[in-house]
Parts: structure tokens; sequence; C-alpha cells
């Protein structure tokens, strides 16, 4: 593909996505407060007052943030309504500036560029996706899809076999003629996650980009970018309501509660360490299965029984350490004994821990544990010989792929003035 045109004379950031191990995106106590005052609410939060505290001087929507996202990551930011999550991605931007504190992206601090440095900083290099898709309604497909490149600058031409290209990828091949009241809800929602990444930059944000969708409609669209993050490693800020999205979709998860930040981390880590009761409360009814993985559960080869090992060394099953729960459970069901974790040094395969099925039984829900344990019971044989009960769920591991199940990274290896 062309590059783009140059816009202005801004010089290039100077971080890349793909190029620097330097945070693409850096938030330093970031406040933002609407009201007539919103420098003197910064001063009272900062001396000890509360958000309550504060009556008419103003609202302050996000409160003392701070984080960096990394190249190539999925950052979810979750929160429920009113927490200032969707502020706070607006100020990444500069849609809604900062009150005080510090937005750096791609290494420049976006508080101190000008309009055109800041539009040509968005337009060239940030992106958006929103909740109610906001396409053009007298432009086909083709042409919303298009819209990011036309900003940056492309001729007619290239842009629309760029975006047909992108188009394509995203599912909508043959689509790209028609005009937005002719799609779907998740069609329109394709065509604003295609317009996003046919404009090729570097930072997407993704405000609620499937709430408004059908539960089904909305599991293909989050199983449809984790596939598309695998190939593109684009850097991706993802807001959401909804913890298990934001367990399925992120590599870290800011969790915001009354415009705080309360805790960052990986799934696992907000799963298994939640850091107070309100993070707590909401792991309680997450399926633990599609979060944790081998590597969280297995236990080191030296703290098998000679017993156990032996079991293992039947059956020939094994999974990689980022394999969850979900995938493990049908290993566990026909292997004999305890499942093997297998990962690579210097490109050969090293069991690096084993998983138990005991163990597996205690990370899992309470609901998912019991169905769990009647498939197990289900697969035991009538001959467990000597082998300890870890070991009796199974005998029929010969007629299975050996192969080992899971990814170690379920994403990678897991615009305009606001497109």
């Amino acid at each position: 593909m062309t590059s783009s045109p140059h816009i202005s004379e801004q010089p290039e950031p100077t971080g890349s996505a793909g190029q620097s191990d330097a945070p693409v995106i850096r938030v330093q106590n970031v406040y933002k407060v609407f009201g007539k005052r919103p420098e003197r609410v910064v001063e009272k939060i900062k001396a000890g007052a509360d958000r309550k505290d504060i009556g008419s001087e103003g609202v302050a929507a996000v409160i003392d943030a701070s984080f960096e996202v990394k190249p190539g990551e999925i950052f979810v930011v979750m929160g429920l309504s009113g927490s200032g999550k969707s502020t706070l991605i607006r100020t990444l931007n500069a849609l809604q500036p900062a009150t005080s504190g510090t937005v750096e992206v791609m290494g420049q601090d976006l508080a101190q560029l000008s309009k055109n440095h800041l539009r040509d900083l968005r337009a060239r290099h940030m992106s958006m996706v929103f909740q109610h898709f906001a396409l053009l309604p007298h432009w086909t497909v083709l042409d919303n899809a298009a819209y990011g490149l036309e900003i940056q600058g492309y001729g007619r031409k290239e842009r629309q076999e760029m975006a047909a290209q992108v188009l394509a990828s995203v599912g909508l091949a043959g689509w790209e003629r028609r005009y937005p009241s002719e799609l779907s809800g998740g069609m329109q929602q394709r065509v604003g996650l295609a317009r996003a990444l046919a404009s090729q930059t570097d930072v997407m944000l993704m405000d609620e980009a499937f709430s408004a969708l059908d539960p089904l409609i909305r599991r293909e669209m989050q199983e449809e970018m984790i596939s598309l993050q695998r190939e593109l490693h684009r850097t991706i800020v993802f807001i959401t309501h909804d913890l298990n999205e934001a367990m399925y979709m992120g590599d870290r998860i800011a969790v915001m509660k009354e415009g705080r930040i309360v805790q960052i981390g990986t799934p696992e880590e907000i799963l298994s360490v939640p850091a107070n009761d309100y993070v707590a409360s909401f792991t309680a009814d997450v399926d633990r299965s599609r979060v944790l993985t081998a590597q969280s559960v297995m236990v080191p080869p030296a703290e098998l029984s000679e017993a156990e090992i032996t079991s293992f060394g039947r059956t020939h099953r094994s999974v990689k350490p980022g394999a969850t729960l979900q995938e493990i459970v049908p290993v566990a069901v026909e292997a004999d004994g305890p499942v093997a974790v297998e990962g690579e040094d210097h490109g050969k395969r090293v069991k690096v821990g084993y998983v138990r099925v005991s163990r597996l039984l205690e990370a899992m829900s309470p609901q998912r544990s019991e169905t769990l344990s009647e498939r197990l019971e289900s697969a035991e044989t009538t001959d467990p010989g000597d082998a300890p009960p870890d070991a009796s769920v199974g005998r029929h591991a010969e007629q299975i792929d050996p192969s080992p199940a899971g990814d170690t990274d379920r994403h990678k290896t897991a615009g305009g003035d606001a497109l």
C-alpha cells in the first residue's frame, strides 16, 4: 500500500506501535472536570475532597488516572455507567482535553500540540470506533470505509481499493455499493470497524463498540476483532461495561469506579487477585474457564509423584501454557492422569508443568465445577489401576491428536477528528 501523503510539517511522532517498546500511550495523573470552575475542583480533590463534596462547582468525570498502553496491546477500560470510562477515552485524542495531567500519544504531549498538529495526529495515527456506528447515511459502504483515507489525502481510486480490501477482511465483500440503511446492525458495525482499520492508524480507540449489538452478533464481532488483531498488531484501547467482554478481549484491564481507576492487571490477575470488594463483586459471576490458563493452575514437574508422571507417559496429552481451562477440559476428560503443559526452549518443546484434575476443578466456578465433575466421572473406566485419583479420568487418548492445545498468546502470539 502507498504511504499516506504528508499533511503538515509536524515531525513524525517519536514512538511507533511497531518499532519501539516505548508506550504508545502514556497517561499521567489525568483529571477531567466539567463545570464552571474545573481547575478549582481539581485542587479540592487533590486536597482530599470527595467527588460528591464538589457540589455545583463541577463534575469530576476522571480523577487522577495514570497508565501506559504498550505497542500492539488491547488495553480494556471497564466500568459501570458513570464511571468515567468514555470520558477517559476521549482525553486520549483530546476530543475532551484533560483538565489536569498529561496525555502523551506516540511521544507527543497532546496539550502542547497546535490545533493543526493535533488534527494531523488524529488523522494519521488514531482512529475511533463508536457504539452507534457514526456512518454517513448517504454514502455507500465503500465510501464510508474509505473516509479516514480521504481525510489523510488519498486519491479516490487508491482509497477505494484499500477500503475494499479491508471490507473483504471483515466479511463485507460484495456490499461495497450498498448504503448503511440496507445493512443490519452487525454489518453496520463491521463498516465502522473497517473504516478504522483501513485508515492504517497505529492506535484504535473503541468506545463500547459492540455494546449495541445482539449477544450472538456481539460475540462474533469479538472473535473477529481478536482474529484481526493477531495479524495487524494494532494498539487498541477498548471501552466496555461488560467484564466478560473485558476478560475475553483484553491483554490488560483497567477497572474504573466513580472516576478513578481502582485496579489494572491482566484478566487472570483481576480474576484471581481482585484489589478490593468492588472488583471482587464483578468477578463473582465471570466464567473462569475462559480466563484462567494452564500457566496459572499448573504445578512444576518436581511436585508430581512417580505414579502421576508414569500415568502421563501412557497418554501423551499436553497443552500450551496459554490454553484456557475451557480448552483443557476436553483434554482432561480423555487424558490418563495429569495433563502436561509444554512450552518452548530454543525451538524445542519442553514440559514446564502439569495440570492436575483436582486443581482444575478448584479453579473453576462452583457451577462449572459441577458440570466438569459429571463429565470426568462419566469418562472414568472400571480399571483405574494403581494410578492416583487424578489419573483416573479416561483411557482414550490414543484416539486423539496429541498436538498441544491452546495458544500462548490469544491475541498476538491476543480518526480523522473522530472517525
